[in-house]
Formats: C-alpha cells, structure tokens, sequence
C-alpha cells in the first residue's frame, strides 16, 4: 500500500547555459546539495474551460535573477487522486527550481 504514494514519475529540465546560484551552507544530501533550491507545494484551481496554468517566476529574493537554470515537476500518487476526483479543476503541484547567478 505505501508503495502506492510514492512518487509516480519525476521531469527535470537542466539549462546548459548560465550558473546556478549556490547554496551557502551544504544542508541536502540530493543532487540540489551544492544549490540554493526553491520549493513549491501547493494545490493550484484550473477552471473547467482552461487547458493550462502559469506560475511566474519574479525577481525577489528567493530568485534574484528572475532567471531559471533547473526546474523539477513532480507527480504523485496522491496528486493523481486529487486530480481525477476534482474532474481535474484541483491540482497538486510539486516544483523544485534553481535560479540563476
């Protein structure tokens, strides 16, 4: 059973161009250890007539570049679920993203 909440599949897109922002301190065992990592778990609301979502990526604090170098999707199990019992209105979104020097 717990074999089922895992996760279902993992995309990650790498840009080969530009450096990505280091993490100061070392904390994570994964292949984000030598990055500074911004993770998004949240449940995003698409209407019915609405084929896709956009998240903008802004210049802040936790992106100061604005500019992305990694981006991770990942889809779960549970994310499925959610999906399938909203008729696809409710999505459970897990993104991890690298910004740019």
């Amino acid at each position: 059973m717990l074999l089922l909440f895992q996760s279902c599949y993992s995309v990650r897109l790498v840009s080969t161009e530009g450096t990505p922002a280091p993490a100061a301190p070392y904390v994570r065992d994964d292949y984000y250890r030598p990055y500074e990592v911004t993770e998004l778990d949240t449940v995003i609301t698409i209407g019915v007539a609405d084929k896709d979502f956009s998240y903008l990526i802004k210049v802040t604090d936790l992106c100061p570049s604005g500019k992305l170098h990694t981006v991770e999707y990942k889809n779960t199990f549970g994310a499925l679920l959610l999906s399938a019992v909203t008729f696809g209105r409710k999505r459970k979104v897990k993104i991890k993203y690298v910004c740019m020097k």
